[in-house]
Parts: structure tokens; sequence; C-alpha cells
């Protein structure tokens, strides 16, 4: 077994289930035991260790590799410590069949992980370090819930030259993502006994028409308008629930919308485009928005020194898009250039089975290994 396999097969071990996923103190709960972990592991390879609090009990772990000389540059590799819940604790018990490892975070996002840390530490360990480029993991808390963790980085603020954040991208280095925007929409009507339906107004009725307006024009609206790596936005029907019981006319009804958005288009604008369309169709629905922390969409030049040095040593002739929103979109918001990088498919993340290829857990530590011996 590879020390990288290995590396991640101790990782999937330490549950780190989002807090905010589980009741207060569950075993299973945090990314405390899973930091330290790491702590313990870089401090025994002389790197150093700093902690930064940002939620009770969870901190973003900031480990450095401090170049020959005088620090001029710094990247920065931030792939998120915390995993979704797991279906069973069967999940935590790492498995390797047929050139896979199964368990809960091996794509998402353990693998980064390991193929971070293991590149850091090899590097670290080698004759030669970079000259003036300052190299720091940031094992990043609560991605999978309110992001505080790549926030709270920001915030400081933290700068770097460039983030290459850990997301499973199947080792194509990403330059853009799209946004997240939960949306509820709720219609009115008036109640009446289930017996005399003309005597109210059924807000179940008003909603089957928003759903059939979304579904079929809206959709096809969106599609219209494209991005040359992301390709158009979406949405995605996720809850809906109305009435109060079977015999009583819906007075209210509730959707639930998953918007997908494009790079340029705000929450806010996200909101009143929809807002509009159904007004404009002679709905009376109120559209209302329901993360109150902004999840945009991503673009990074390409053109950026260090992102045209990364494709070249891995010849990959451009960078990638990708449908779903990380914290590169929170740290580029805070002012450091960040693409996305990992082993895994993201049709792998947060599946009951869920598993990563050993080959790209293996590749995928190479790739970065060479990037960074590459650096000033």
């Amino acid at each position: 077994m590879s020390t990288v396999v290995r590396l991640l097969a101790e990782l999937i071990a330490i549950p780190s289930v989002n807090s905010a996923f589980l009741p207060a103190r569950h075993p299973h709960a945090g990314e405390k035991r899973i930091a330290e972990f790491i702590a313990h592991v870089a401090t025994s390879s002389g790197l150093a260790v700093e902690w930064q609090p940002v939620l009770p009990q969870r901190s973003n772990l900031l480990i450095r590799l401090r170049p020959r000389g005088k620090a001029r540059h710094t990247l920065l590799l931030a792939p998120h410590l915390d995993t979704v819940n797991v279906v069973s604790d069967a999940q935590l018990k790492p498995v390797r069949r047929h050139g896979r490892i199964y368990g809960r975070g091996a794509c998402d996002t353990k693998g980064s992980v390991a193929v971070m840390l293991q590149a850091l530490l090899t590097l670290a360990a080698a004759p030669a370090r970079p000259a003036t480029t300052e190299i720091i993991f940031a094992g990043l808390v609560d991605e999978e819930s309110g992001q505080s963790g790549s926030r709270q980085l920001v915030a400081k603020p933290f700068k770097a030259d460039l983030a290459i954040v850990g997301e499973p991208t199947r080792l194509a280095l990403a330059t853009a993502h799209k946004g997240s925007v939960g949306l509820t929409i709720e219609t009115r009507g008036r109640a009446a006994h289930g017996a005399t339906p003309w005597n109210g107004r059924n807000a179940i009725h008003a909603m089957a028409r928003v759903v059939q307006l979304l579904t079929r024009d809206y959709a096809a609206q969106l599609q219209r308008k494209r991005h040359r790596l992301l390709g158009a936005g979406t949405l995605s029907l996720g809850t809906i629930d109305g009435g109060t019981q079977i015999n009583i006319v819906a007075e209210q009804c509730r959707l639930g919308v998953d918007r997908r958005t494009l790079p340029g288009e705000s929450a806010a604008w996200a909101r009143q485009a929809m807002a509009g369309f159904l007004r404009a169709h002679g709905l009376n629905a109120r559209v209302s928005t329901v993360k109150l922390k902004s999840c945009p969409a991503l673009e990074t030049d390409p053109r950026l020194p260090w992102v045209q040095q990364f494709l070249r040593l891995n010849r990959q002739p451009r960078g990638v898009g990708l449908h779903y929103f990380c914290d590169a979109a929170v740290l580029a918001g805070g002012g450091i250039p960040s693409v996305v990088f990992g082993p895994g498919d993201i049709a792998q993340a947060h599946t009951a089975n869920e598993w990563l290829g050993i080959s790209q857990l293996e590749q995928g530590s190479a790739k970065l290994l060479r990037f960074l011996k590459s650096l000033p």
C-alpha cells in the first residue's frame, strides 16, 4: 500500500461529519479529531502548525512549508476537513477493493486532503524546496454547510498568489464553477371546507402552475445563456409542502428551488429574475432567498502565470468548469485567485457507497508535487 493510500485510509477512519448535520456532542461531529491527526503528522515532519478559531471547537488548521529564502510568494492548498453524515458506521471503515478505496469522505474530500498533505510532506523531505514561495496547507472547516472556514480565512485577511482548492475534479484543473442560490416560492390561497372547494382558492393549484412554468418555460429560457466552460444555469425543485389537512382547501404552498448560477449572476438577480418571470405569467407568488451567505460562481483568469504553469506541467490544454459550488469562490471573493483540483468524480460524493480510485489518488499526488517543485 502506497503512503498516500495509507494516509487516506487513516483519514476515512476518523469521523469528521459537519456539526450542522448532527446533534450536539455527537461522537462523529466536528473536524477537531481529524485536524489534530493531520497536525501531528505535519509536526512529526518538522512543519509549522497554526490554529485559526472559526466556530466553537472548530478551527482551521494551517500548515506552513517555508521557503529556503525570504518569502515573496504564497501558494495556498485548501481542502475541507468536514464531510456529510454517514449512512452507517461501516462507512468509517476504509475498504480497498478492485482498485478503489471505499468510505465516507474518500471522494469528498479526504482524497484531496491526502493528495495535498502527502505532496507537501514529500516536498518537505526533499533536498530542496522552493526558494521564495511559502506553501500553506489550510484544512478548512464547515464547507459542507456554511463555508465558515473559508469565510473566516479571508476575513482576517489572508493573502496568497493562488489557492488550489481540493475537490473531486478527476484531476483536471478547474478555473470556473457555478454558484448556488436557494430560493423559496410561496403561493397563497383562501381556506375552505374540502366539501365546498369553490368557496376557497387553492394555493396548491397555483403552485402546480408555477412548477409547470419553471420546469418547462423558465428552464428553456436559462438554456439560452451559456458560459464557455459551465454551459447554462440550471434549476432543480427540491422540496414542496402545502395545506394543513386533507379536508381543507390549501391556503399556503411552498416550493424549494436550487438555482445554479453563472459568473455575474448574483443571488439578488436570480431571485428578481424568477419573480419577474412568474409575475409576467400572471402568477402572484412570493420568491425569497434561503441562504443568508453569498455562494457565487467562480471564474478565474486562466492566463495567470501559475495557472498556466500547472496546466502546462500536467499537459492539460485548458481549465475546465464545474457544476457545483465550493470554497474557491469564497476565497476568490476575498482577493485570492482560486482554482479547483483533486482526485475523484463528484458523482461519487455524498453517496452511500462513496469511493475513490486508487490510481486517481496516486496520480493526483504526483501531479501536484510536480507543480510544487516548479515554484520559484
